[in-house]
């Protein structure tokens, strides 16, 4: 949940309708559970030849640095099948978690058709970035990171003064608002144990991460301007400070 503080310190909670951001979410956990990598599927076999089903997979629909440069024509859309495709069950819920925190507000926002254009855009472009700086790889690279990446880009710009309220299982799930500057690192910290849960899968890619921030945030410059950031305005409370 998302909490924005106005100047009199109230907090106002965003009530958001944001179908594009569920209909994300709800494709990529689908396409999780009926691939190799969920371990749902009887047919892709147990022990290496399930391993070997993961691999060709995540060769088949991720991007392959040096394949893409190779037949651009032919791998052309893997950079845009790739952010629907995930390594592990952290990586997806890792990456799914982000997007529903950030994603309604920024669709809001943005609005549903822009943006869906801007998540596949941006992730587009930060996957290729990743290419670009690795044409020899061999390494197969999936996972919508890149374009969470820049929700949450735009996302900071947008809401400056947004607070997350977070659900930590070592805390008992004690609900607890933290800034957007303790949740970034938070969501690196579960990129990074996605990487070591996925040693036999695909690669994660950090500048992708790198480069989809900043195509978020400088799209939201460039597309808001400095002078429509939201702010939350004060409200009246009647009896102390309103439960969400």
């Amino acid at each position: 949940m998302i909490s924005n503080w106005g100047p009199a310190g109230v907090r106002a909670i965003r009530n958001t309708s944001a179908p594009m951001t569920y209909a994300l979410i709800g494709l990529c956990c689908l396409i999780f559970v009926l691939g190799p990598a969920s371990g749902f599927v009887p047919s892709y076999g147990t022990g290496d030849a399930l391993l070997a089903a993961q691999r060709a997979y995540f060769h088949r629909w991720g991007v392959v640095p040096a394949d893409l440069f190779a037949s651009p024509a032919r791998e052309a859309l893997t950079p845009v099948t790739a952010l629907f495709v995930h390594g592990s069950w952290i990586h997806l819920l890792g990456n799914m978690l982000f997007l529903y925190v950030f994603g309604a507000m920024t669709e809001e926002r943005l609005g549903r058709v822009e943006f869906t254009l801007f998540y596949l855009t941006c992730g587009y472009l930060a996957l290729l970035g990743y290419t670009l700086a690795n044409a020899d790889s061999t390494q197969s690279l999936v996972g919508a990171s890149g374009a969470i990446s820049a929700v949450l880009g735009a996302f900071l710009y947008l809401f400056p003064r947004a607070r997350v309220t977070s659900l930590l299982p070592f805390l008992f799930f004690l609900p607890l608002r933290f800034p957007a500057w303790v949740v970034l690192p938070f969501w690196a910290a579960l990129q990074w144990l996605a990487a070591g849960q996925a040693a036999q899968g695909p690669g994660v890619a950090y500048l992708a991460h790198l480069v989809g921030f900043t195509l978020g945030f400088g799209y939201a410059w460039v597309r808001f301007g400095r002078t429509t950031r939201v702010k939350a305005a004060p409200a009246t409370v009647p009896e102390g400070e309103n439960q969400p």
